[in-house]
């Protein structure tokens, strides 16, 4: 019975030294270790990145790794034969080369994607996101990894595809459109007697929206709008003259990397890179996304 007795205490105590084995996660998990970006047991750290994977050419999904530039795209964490490249990968493989850390890409609704960082699912969002006010009430964030300017969509060969400014569309009754809870939402008030339509949770939904003829005119940024008029052929992006365009819009324009506002260890790592590649300059900026319009698939 002695003997019994001692095997059953012994066969526990392995039980839960197996659970503890496995209690941090295998990559820059939880906690104080998340901040660093250190995985269980001292191994390689991980970068644990959060983007929508559905916001070409910032990201996109596409089912192989083999780009036309021969990179490689970035297996989808927890996603069978998904791969994630565009801008913000391409931005990511950066940081992490640098840092000499793994990668990990997380697909994230955009809805959220900020809460799904603080909870832990990963450790910063690089996903096209404007540092507005509000968000950084939220979160900490770096310098701007990209500065993008903002453009209206509309129907090409449609009344709209020649005009110039926003006054233009006064007295037309434009229905509008953007992407739910970005910057560009309260920019739709400043186009001239416009009617206020859905709004959509992906940028694609809105760019179908003026294929379908359900909106006139979709807010969205420059590459994001060239980039699916590329693939969209009733598509005609109008960068609007600077004297007749949105104001107060700088908000959208200053893309940057977000962690938790507590994880500033991460930020900084992070910022760190950004300074020592000098990545401060516009015209690296543009030559990287040029590269991400000019590779993303068709599908996207």
């Amino acid at each position: 019975m002695k003997k019994k007795m001692l095997g059953m205490m012994m066969a526990a105590v392995m039980a839960v030294g197996m659970f503890a084995g496995c209690g941090g996660s295998t990559t820059a998990g939880s906690g104080e270790a998340s901040a660093s970006g250190t995985e269980a047991g001292g191994e390689q750290k991980v970068l644990r990145v959060g983007m929508e994977c559905a916001y070409a050419p910032f990201n996109w999904t596409q089912e192989t790794e083999e780009v036309s530039n021969g990179d490689k795209a970035v297996p989808i964490y927890g996603a069978d034969n998904q791969y994630a490249y565009g801008y913000d990968v391409m931005m990511a493989k950066k940081i992490a080369d640098e840092l000499g850390w793994g990668l990990e890409i997380h697909k994230a609704e955009w809805d959220s994607i900020g809460m799904a960082m603080d909870s832990g699912e990963y450790d910063c969002i690089i996903a096209g996101m404007g540092k507005t006010a509000k968000r950084e009430a939220s979160y900490s964030f770096t310098e701007p990894y990209y500065f993008r300017d903002n453009c209206i969509t509309v129907k090409k060969g449609g009344e709209l595809e020649n005009i110039k400014g926003l006054s233009e569309l006064a007295g037309k009754n434009v229905t509008v459109t953007t992407q739910l809870g970005t910057g560009w939402v309260p920019l739709l008030d400043q186009i001239p007697d416009a009617t206020l339509g859905s709004n959509y949770e992906t940028t694609a939904e809105c760019f179908m929206a003026i294929s379908n003829g359900v909106a006139d005119v979709a807010v969205i940024d420059v590459p994001t709008a060239e980039s699916a008029a590329m693939t969209n052929p009733d598509l005609k992006v109008i960068t609007l003259d600077a004297g007749d365009t949105f104001q107060n819009d700088q908000e959208m324009t200053n893309v940057c990397i977000a962690t938790r506002k507590d994880d500033t260890e991460l930020r900084d790592k992070i910022q760190g890179v950004m300074d020592k590649i000098g990545w401060n300059d516009k015209a690296k900026m543009d030559e990287m996304m040029d590269e991400a319009i000019k590779v993303q698939p068709a599908a996207n």
